[in-house]
């Protein structure tokens, strides 16, 4: 069964640089994968290497060092990395988010600063809004950052960071008024070199995606130029934060059906292969159904996803409905990759079998980004 989707946002263009993500990152990190899980984080040559093939910032426009694409050529490569089950290498942060913050509230100087070093691997990029004991909750966030002079002076602590070990760029959601709320929320780039009282703490271990660098950051008194506000005042971070999530969750929506269609085939390539009590797994009627039921409910993520890309596309993506598609896409991945699993038996749960590292990989993506409660939670709102 094919499960490629010829939809009318994935032109020539983009399907070809799908193809060129999927040779590099299956010979350049899945040919790695087992000393990028160890250490737990890609080599920084990868991300200069995807710099020199354009894989880096493909929406990002070209004046400022990126690939002059659309954003659906950025999700080209987050597809090919989903498919390969590859989960370690925080492009789809780097390049889906972290560029667009800057892109969207940077100044012209700021833009010409960061963005070509990101679109070429030099600089890495990460966002850090979670902190302990605040997850989904970001107005209450409780790192602080006080106005001194020409300086912020940052303190606080986060966690679950994408990127946090090899960041050069952070950008940091912090309380620049503690009094106003959400309206007291601003957004501030930290470069990681020039920044006295900046700390990385632990590399977190994971139940899934031990390749992926996600790790623990602080700030102590640490100082960092007013010239870094993200906008042209304080206090407009929510705002930025809110718009800016409906892309995050659809880049996670996207990587899971692309995830959800890739165990589908897997399996069913397995199931025709493997002999069990004199014939094959597939010639079980009970095989054939949980298969069928997952490429039926794969096909309509498909169909829905696609929908929301189109509507990315053109300016029309409300932020309800890439809630929605962030929590159904989520809650379908992981129920078929968990179906897919059994239908492996007891090889399922080896970690040498593609099945075992996508079960485990997949259970997170019903938490980040917002866990799908909260998602609800926004969809009920707008009832």
């Amino acid at each position: 069964m094919s499960t490629y989707s010829v939809a009318s946002w994935r032109d020539e263009e983009v399907v070809a640089l799908g193809e060129l993500a999927a040779k590099f990152i299956e010979s350049e990190v899945a040919a790695r994968r087992e000393e990028f899980e160890q250490q737990h984080q890609v080599d920084r040559e990868v991300w200069r290497a995807a710099g020199k093939l354009g894989l880096l910032c493909c929406s990002i426009p070209e004046e400022y060092g990126g690939g002059g694409g659309t954003f659906a050529h950025d999700l080209a490569v987050v597809e090919a990395q989903a498919r390969l089950g590859e989960t370690g290498w925080g492009n789809g942060v780097h390049s889906g988010i972290v560029a667009h913050y800057i892109l969207a509230y940077g100044s012209e100087e700021q833009k010409k600063r960061w963005l070509p070093g990101m679109a070429s691997g030099d600089l890495v990029g990460a966002v850090a809004m979670t902190e302990p004991g605040t997850g989904s909750d970001l107005k209450n966030i409780r790192t602080k950052a006080v106005r001194e002079g020409d300086e912020y002076v940052i303190d606080g602590a986060k966690t679950f960071i994408t990127n946090g070990q090899q960041a050069d760029l952070i950008v940091v959601a912090a309380k620049t008024d503690p009094t106003a709320g959400a309206k007291g929320i601003s957004l501030i780039v930290v470069e990681v070199d020039s920044c006295p009282g900046f700390v990385r703490g632990r590399v977190l271990e994971k139940v899934g995606q031990p390749s992926a660098d996600t790790s623990e950051l602080s700030f102590q008194d640490a100082r960092v130029p007013a010239a870094n506000l993200l906008g042209p005042r304080p206090g407009e971070g929510f705002g930025q934060l809110m718009t800016q999530l409906a892309q995050e969750r659809l880049v996670i929506s996207v990587q899971a059906v692309a995830s959800a269609e890739a165990a589908v085939a897997l399996t069913t390539e397995y199931a025709k292969s493997r002999d069990m009590f004199g014939k094959t797994l597939w010639d079980f009627q009970n095989t054939r159904f949980v298969l069928a039921e997952a490429a039926t409910t794969a096909r309509v993520a498909r169909a829905f996803i696609d929908d929301c890309v189109q509507r990315h596309l053109a300016g029309e993506l409300d932020a309800t409905t890439a809630a929605m598609s962030k929590w159904w896409t989520t809650e379908q991945y992981v129920t078929i990759v968990d179906r897919c699993l059994q239908l492996f038996g007891g090889y399922g749960y080896m970690r040498e079998y593609p099945i075992a590292r996508m079960f485990a990989d997949a259970r997170v993506t019903k938490i980040f980004a917002g866990s799908n409660e909260t998602m609800k939670d926004l969809i009920a709102r707008s009832l």
